[in-house]
């Protein structure tokens, strides 16, 4: 359980610490017990929790006696595990107290489970033995990044005070050297962690201090002298395997990826099922290689090595930001760049009666994007270029669009309340990797085809949060594609007890990707790429479609402007189990240049949109 706002955790532990006083004053400390872990976890600094524990352990016959009612068996409370940490401070047993706020921290390191009155004790590191800290630091650095943002930071301040303390007392323990060098380095300060851990390297060569010092040295920049440490500490015990990949990474990371290759083969070589040297081979031909083989290999690992983390760990890594890969592409359109001058004109408001009018036809969605900041907003197209945006490239059983002359309209009606809302609470710009937008969208299963084909046409309003305010005021139109995204990879989940090549999925989805020329061609695109990365058995079949679709464009392309045409390309790329001639095509349009592309038509989303990926699930 997380820390709670300020506000409602001090209501909530004053609430909790009531009924842990009702309790005590009835004899029942089980009870009381139970409501101050409670009481601990909504807010670890309210004074009168700690007041009651000490109540608590006078009616209990002193500190030692009221362990018994914070058992540290079995699963554990987290609440439970830090009060225990305060009797035992209590009882005056500093080592266990130490190491089980260390273990707090460990998992929960926002919360400021180090903010006490006895944690902030000037003699603290006289009363903890040197190793008691060193068993201490690897739980609590077990949750922390590298580096640390300033409100962990915060949070974790007082250990790492006394860690610093126990150092300067033990300036000889050089296992407490090499471990402190780990927490120093994660609070930013990578030149005393150098320090602290060269200290430790000289005074007991080993592998612990060895590893310790690459890891500062490679905080710190010098990657040079952290590959020599820990090339030399291989050469002596070859047997840390986990190093030897940190070692190809590393060069992997400073540019010489062919460098780091031999290392992970000798693991392979000893370890064909090493869950990160596996991955970590992907990454580095993906770095010499270019292109997304490496990265579909990655998620086929994980696919085969479902319990091996550092595979889409490291693809997430990968394809961050990258269009389609991990981020909904911006759009082309000259109507979207009118937009986004309308919206950073200081004159203009929301109620504002815009009239913009294209020379041609553009994707009519790229309306709903104008009128989804400008509701009043006057949309007009000029003339039908040929060949004519407005036909599907083949026979289709399900259009979105309708229109009379150049005037589009909705050919499906708008989405139940209901399914607005999940699809609204769905939907992203950004996601780690296409399986993970495919495995996100499984929310949607369950809504109806008219729905999910309704949202394409009727997108809900953003949500009312930090980034939907942001996309609303700078970048509607990213939004807009997003829900039309996700309601395609919605419906890519529609009956999957159906096989594929019968299934209505795969029709709906075709109907859409062949459809007239708009953004829903490109989510129907992405939804069937999707599809090809989560289920191989697919990948042949996405992948011919796809290209037909490509070669539709390609020869529009040569007689009219097509904005969708570099997204079809990139998401033909995206495949690429596709044959050569498929691949070929896509890099070649790929690599043309758009003259009559708007400059100002953003590529990815403005910096500061972007928030931590599916951040509520």
């Amino acid at each position: 359980m997380g820390h709670e706002e300020c506000g409602d955790g001090k209501l909530a532990a004053e609430g909790e610490i009531a009924v842990a006083r009702l309790a005590l004053d009835s004899g029942d400390l089980p009870h009381a017990a139970d409501h101050l872990a409670d009481a601990m976890l909504h807010d670890p600094q309210q004074p009168d929790l700690y007041e009651a524990l000490a109540e608590l352990c006078a009616r209990a016959g002193g500190a030692a006696a009221a362990r018994t009612y914070f058992p540290l068996e079995g699963r554990i409370y987290l609440g439970t595990l830090v009060c225990r940490a305060h009797i035992e401070a209590a009882a005056g047993d500093w080592d266990d107290a130490v190491g089980l706020i260390a273990s707090a921290i460990g998992f929960e390191p926002a919360t400021p489970w180090a903010h006490a009155a006895w944690f902030a004790r000037e003699d603290l590191a006289e009363l903890v033995t040197p190793d008691a800290v060193v068993q201490a630091l690897p739980r609590a650095m077990s949750g922390l990044p590298d580096p640390m943002p300033e409100d962990l930071a915060a949070a974790v301040r007082p250990f790492a005070d006394l860690v610093r303390a126990a150092v300067r007392r033990h300036p000889d323990h050089a296992a407490l050297l090499a471990l402190a060098s780990g927490l120093v380095r994660r609070l930013g300060d990578t030149e005393e962690g150098v320090r602290l851990a060269e200290r430790a390297h000289r005074a007991a060569p080993g592998h612990l201090s060895a590893v310790m010092f690459g890891n500062a040295l490679r905080a710190h920049g010098d990657t040079g002298r952290a590959l020599a440490v820990w090339e030399a500490e291989l050469a002596r015990d070859p047997s840390d395997t986990h190093l030897a990949v940190d070692v190809a990474e590393l060069y992997g990371a400073t540019g010489r990826p062919a460098k780091g290759l031999p290392w992970l083969d000798r693991v392979l070589a000893a370890e064909p099922d090493h869950p990160k040297a596996g991955p970590a081979r992907h990454g580095l031909r993906h770095r010499i290689d270019g292109g997304t083989v490496h990265l579909v290999a990655l998620a086929d690992h994980h696919r085969a090595h479902p319990d091996h983390d550092y595979a889409p760990e490291l693809l997430a890594h990968l394809v961050r930001q990258q269009p389609w890969l991990g981020i909904v592409p911006g759009a082309r359109e000259a109507t979207v760049n009118v937009l986004h001058q309308c919206l950073e004109s200081p004159t203009a408001t929301r109620d504002s009666e815009l009239e913009i009018t294209a020379s041609q036809l553009e994707p009519p969605s790229s309306r709903l994007a104008v009128r989804l900041a400008f509701p009043a907003a006057d949309v007009a197209y000029g003339s039908i270029p040929e060949p004519d945006p407005r036909n599907p490239v083949r026979p289709v059983g399900t259009r979105v669009w309708t229109w009379n002359g150049t005037e589009p309209a909705p050919a499906v009606p708008a989405p139940s309340a209901d399914a607005a809302e999940l699809l609204r609470d769905t939907a992203e710009i950004a996601w780690p990797a296409p399986p993970a937008a495919y495995d996100h969208a499984v929310r949607l299963a369950g809504l109806p085809l008219e729905d999910l084909l309704g949202a394409l046409a009727h997108p809900p309003a953003p949500r009312e949060d930090e980034l939907g305010r942001a996309l609303l005021a700078h970048q509607p139109e990213l939004w807009v594609r997003a829900v039309q995204v996700f309601a395609c990879l919605g419906i890519a989940h529609h009956r999957t007890d159906q096989p594929w090549a019968d299934s209505k999925r795969r029709e709906v989805l075709l109907d859409l990707l062949y459809g007239a020329d708009d953004w829903t061609v490109e989510a129907a695109g992405f939804a069937l790429a999707a599809v090809g990365w989560t289920q191989p058995e697919t990948r042949t079949d996405i992948a011919d479609h796809l290209h037909t679709r490509l070669r539709h464009t390609a020869e529009a392309a040569r007689r009219r402007e097509v904005t969708i045409l570099q997204s079809l390309c990139t998401l033909m790329l995206v495949c690429p189990w596709a044959d050569a001639r498929a691949l070929t095509l896509a890099r070649t349009l790929a690599e043309e240049p758009a003259d009559d592309t708007p400059a100002t038509a953003p590529a990815v989303p403005k910096p500061g949109l972007l928030r931590r990926l599916f951040r509520r699930h």
